[in-house]
């Protein structure tokens, strides 16, 4: 067998995150796997898929934590309507499936509340990215206030 698959762990290690963290993809199917007995194996290209990019171990086999840091940031806009904010949630779901500026992946979720006249705009990605569309978010707000 050419490509041997990675355990959780192995995964875990590559991708600079906590075992139970790639469990918790694994489980809510965002990370496709294999389960083995008790234990779930990763193909290569599964891993690829997940990433977007081409999974590359070390020549000597070890998997040797690669520096990463990503953002999580919830956003709150009050006084905001119902059209207004499906103009801003529709502009920034496309500015992220666009690519994000940095070439990295950027994922947007929003929530409204309608009774409350209230929208939560979540992010997640790289430091870079997230600033920029979070910079966006803010001068869009702005205009839309005004």
């Amino acid at each position: 067998m050419s490509q041997q698959p990675y355990s959780v762990e192995q995964v875990a290690h590559l991708l600079g995150l906590h075992v139970k963290t790639v469990r918790g993809y694994v489980r809510d199917g965002r990370l496709k796997a294999t389960r083995i007995g008790k234990q779930y194996r990763i193909a290569r290209q599964d891993l690829e898929v997940f990433t977007g990019r081409p999974a590359t171990p070390p020549a000597d086999g070890t998997a040797r934590p690669r520096r990463h840091a990503e953002v999580s940031a919830i956003v709150q806009v009050d006084a905001i309507g119902t059209e207004e904010m499906s103009r801003l949630s529709n502009l920034l779901m496309a500015l992220a499936a666009g690519g994000a500026p940095g070439g990295g992946r950027l994922r947007v979720e929003t929530v409204h509340d309608e009774e409350r006249a209230s929208m939560k705009i979540i992010v997640l990605g790289g430091l870079e990215d997230t600033a920029e569309l979070l910079r966006i978010v803010g001068t869009l707000v702005a205009e839309e206030g005004s």
